[in-house]
């Protein structure tokens, strides 16, 4: 990768529905470069796709939370892999310290946050973990 490519990656996080036309113009490159870069950094496994972001206004009803968990040995990975089969989870976070991981949850319901962490405590290798409700957020 290189600056252009970060650069694109960077336009992309802010808005991926920017227009390759647009994108050309503010890389100051062909609409052909662009495209065939985002083709590229898609092939090959550095864009995973694309997202829609929601204010959190917009999701009143959602349940949120951190999980935080230990994990047995070096086993992160496969923990990690399991993880990423669940729905519910909406990021993962590596750590050092007391935890090994951090998974950001939301939910639909605190029925669904149960089922949720349920399959969660399943996982093989996870020797604890932590769960705190996200109350409300606050702007820095």
């Amino acid at each position: 990768m290189d600056d252009t490519d970060r650069r694109l990656i960077a336009l992309l996080r802010e808005n991926a529905r920017l227009p390759v036309a647009t994108l050309a113009h503010l890389l100051k490159v062909s609409r052909g470069t662009v495209q065939n870069r985002i083709d590229r950094l898609t092939a090959d496994g550095v864009i995973n796709g694309f997202t829609v972001r929601l204010k959190p206004e917009a999701e009143l009803q959602r349940v949120r939370a951190i999980t935080m968990l230990a994990v047995d040995g070096e086993h992160a990975a496969a923990v990690l892999k399991s993880l990423r089969g669940i729905p519910e989870v909406q990021a993962l976070h590596t750590t050092n310290g007391r935890w090994d991981i951090v998974v950001e949850l939301g939910v639909e319901s605190l029925e669904a946050f149960d089922q949720a962490l349920q399959r969660i405590r399943l996982i093989k290798r996870i020797s604890n973990s932590e769960t705190s409700l996200l109350l409300s957020t606050h702007k820095i």
